[in-house]
Formats: C-alpha cells, structure tokens, sequence
C-alpha cells in the first residue's frame, strides 16, 4: 500500500476538485473571496513546479445570482440557460485571481462525449498539456449548455476523476464544506485503504445545498482514480492553505490509498467511455479476475443487463451486485446472452468459428478492487 507521505512526495500533476458548496456565499451567490483564496493556492503550487488542473462548480449558483432567480431551476433548458450566464461570471473570478500572479485562467467546456471519442479524448489531453507548457491553469467544468441526459456526467466528483486518469494525474483533491469521510461518531477517517462494504456504509446519502452530488459521487470517483493509481484526498476547501497541507503530507481530510502501479492510458481511456451494460459474474469469476489477472470467460458470466453491442464499454460486476471492474466486450450482448454460462470451447460451435472465445480479455479490463 502506498502511504500519504510517499504519495505525496511523488506528486507532479494534481485535479483539484472544488464543489459548489465550497465556492458560495450563506445566500448561494459565488463567493470570489473563496475563488481567490483557492487561486492563490493553486498558483502557489505551480509556481513552485506543479502542474494543477482545476475543475470546479459554480457555474449554475453564479447565474442565478447574475439573472435574479430565487430559487435553482428544475427544467433543463432554464438550467443550461442559468449555467450558461453563470460560466462567464466564474471563469472571469479565477481569471482575475490567476492574473494577481502572472497566470491565466483557460476555460475547458467538456460533455461525455469528449471521453467517449477515442479523437476527441486525445485532443484534450493534448490541449492542457499545451496549457501546461503556456503557463495556462486550466479550469474545467462540465459543459452544461448542450448537456443532456445521455451525455452528462451529472456531477463534478465524476468528472474530475475521469480528467485525472485522463492527464495520468498523481494526485486527486476533492474539496468541499466536509472535512472528509466520517464514522459512525462523526470523526474523520484519515485513511482508506480500499473502498468496500464497510465504507460504503459510512455514505449518509446526504449532499450540500445547490449541489449534485455528496459522499456517494465522491467515494465512486475515489475508487475510479485508486483503481488506476491515483492517490485521492477528500477534504474541506473551506480551510485555508488546505492544499499546501495536503501535499506536505499533513492528515487533512481522509486520504484514499492507490493502487501501487499506475494504469496504463488506454485502460484509462475505455473506463472513461459510456458504459451500455453490466456484466454480473460469479464469485469464480471475479475472482479469477481481481487475483489471478485472467480474462472474462462466458462461463463465469451469470446475467447481463443493457444492450450493447461488440467493442461497447461495460461494467462488470460481482455477485453481490458492486462494480468491481470496466472494460470493452469482445461480444455483443446478444451473443453473451446466448453463451453466458457455458464451457469455453463450446462458444465458437454456437456462435461460429471467429467468434472470440474471451468475453472481455484482460488487456481491456480496468479492476476498480485493490
């Protein structure tokens, strides 16, 4: 297991993750005396060799605030609208605070489909590494004018997990007005070693006002960065200089131990993709999966739920019903349905001579267990 202080030391590359309740005022207008302070953090920190990306919210709170709405929109076109004013005004609050510095804020507008495009997925990577190099921070939110329901992430904590396996980042910050992971007496759990049942239970379902998300959206994008390698601290963003601490390995907020080898890319690229299904194996199966490092095979494979068809991102899931995995399936759901349970050299006598044995081959598996 890969301790804080070890994680710490080899941080490059950061996400910081800042969550709409972090960035408002007790009315639910932006708090720019926030944005600057996170800012002045950030800018510390690339003056000092990191390269930070920052994805934040804020964008539909600032837009109410700008459009005189007293109460959050519920229809989707009054919310992109509200997102829509609402971005300008934020990006211009980091963009001042950066310039104190000498740096520039660059705004990136992602949906669902920027990860889902093999192209389109490389030419981000691409663009905020040229940020990089240009002395650019780059802020990113979630591009809430032509999201619809099958293209949105639906909130932050999602989002910036997946920029983190996109950047190959080190380090994943999510920032909120909770000083992390509380136990049953309230008291922050300072690590995490692997998010299991156990965990989970800590979730309260509860989230802050004006937000989307809450403890379950930031213990799944903990378990999607921890799986690729990705050391992960969930904190407040609320205390001052909170990310100076954390990187100086200091126990702030709760701490999410990694895997002790980075993913490669391209698992990262197709755990980032749409999934159109679910995979449920046996116990067998998952086993021979998270300890064994074998493929999927039809015959471990108990039920499969969604259409999707040959090359589709799927979830694979455990007996118990929890995803424990991500991958690209070698067969249509169709297929899968017809050969689940059965003995592998009986696949290709029912499905022809150059159906794949393999129903997902290891190659394209990204396990979410440690």
């Amino acid at each position: 297991m890969v301790d804080r202080i070890t994680a710490m030391k080899n941080v490059r590359r950061m996400v910081v993750k800042i969550g709409t309740a972090a960035l408002s005022t007790a009315d639910g207008q932006l708090d720019v005396n926030r944005v600057a302070s996170i800012a002045g953090q950030v800018n510390s920190l690339v003056c000092s060799g990191y390269e930070v990306v920052i994805v934040t919210s804020g964008a539909i709170g600032a837009g109410m605030a700008e459009l005189e709405l007293a109460n959050r929109p519920t229809a989707l076109p009054q919310l992109q609208a509200a997102a829509s004013v609402g971005q300008s005004r934020l990006i211009e609050a980091y963009n001042q605070s950066f310039r104190k510095h000498g740096h520039h804020a660059a705004q990136v507008l992602l949906t669902r489909d920027d990860f889902n495009n093999r192209t389109r997925y490389l030419n981000v990577r691409n663009a905020i590494n040229a940020m990089f190099a240009m002395k650019a921070i780059p802020v990113i939110n979630e591009n809430d004018a032509v999201s619809i329901d099958e293209i949105k992430f639906g909130d932050n904590d999602e989002l910036s997990a997946h920029v983190a396996l996109l950047l190959g980042a080190d380090l994943l910050v999510l920032l909120s007005v909770v000083d992390g992971l509380l136990d049953g007496e309230h008291r922050v759990i300072p690590l995490v070693k692997r998010i299991d049942e156990s965990i989970s239970r800590l979730d309260r379902g509860t989230k802050t006002a004006g937000g989307t998300g809450g403890m379950t959206t930031k213990l799944n994008a903990a378990s999607l960065a921890t799986s690729a390698g990705i050391a992960t601290v969930v904190a407040s963003g609320v205390k001052p200089d909170v990310l100076t601490q954390i990187l100086a390995g200091e126990g702030v907020g709760t701490f999410f131990a990694p895997n002790s080898r980075k993913a490669p890319s391209r698992k990262c690229w197709f755990a980032s993709r749409i999934t159109r299904g679910t995979i449920t194996v046996d116990e067998g199966a998952r086993r021979a999966l998270v300890s064994l490092g074998k493929s999927l095979l039809p015959s471990g494979i108990v039920s499969i739920a969604g259409k999707f068809e040959k090359g589709d991102a799927v979830k694979i899931a455990g007996p118990d019903g929890n995803v424990f995995a991500h991958g690209l399936t070698n067969l249509s759901s169709a297929d899968l349905s017809a050969v689940r349970g059965m003995r592998t050299q009986n696949v290709r006598k029912t499905l022809g001579p150059t159906a794949y044995e393999e129903a997902v081959h290891r190659d394209n598996l990204l396990l979410e267990e440690k």
